[in-house]
C-alpha cells in the first residue's frame, strides 16, 4: 500500500524546495519533491511551483518545524 503524500511547503525555486526538504530529513522526516521541470529557475516559477511533501502522517510536525524561526532549528 502506497503513503498519503500531503504538501507541506511550496516554492518559486528548486533550491529552497532542496533546503526545505534537507530540514526536514534531517530531523527524521522523509520529504519528496516534486514539480521540477526546468533547470532555468525563472520557467519553473512560470509554470508550476515546486512542492515539498510529506507523508500524511508526519504532516503536523513537518509543517511546525519549517514554520519555526530559523534561531529555533540551529544547532539542533
Amino acid at each position: 500500500m502506497e503513503e498519503e503524500l500531503k504538501v507541506v511547503a511550496t516554492f518559486t525555486d528548486q533550491i529552497s524546495a532542496e533546503l526545505a526538504a534537507g530540514l526536514l530529513r534531517e530531523s527524521g522526516i522523509p520529504a519528496q519533491i516534486f514539480g521540477q521541470t526546468s533547470s532555468y529557475p525563472s520557467i519553473n516559477w512560470a509554470l508550476n511551483e515546486v512542492e515539498v511533501k510529506v507523508n500524511a502522517e508526519d504532516y503536523e510536525a513537518a509543517k511546525a518545524l519549517l514554520e519555526a524561526k530559523p534561531e529555533e532549528t540551529e544547532g539542533e
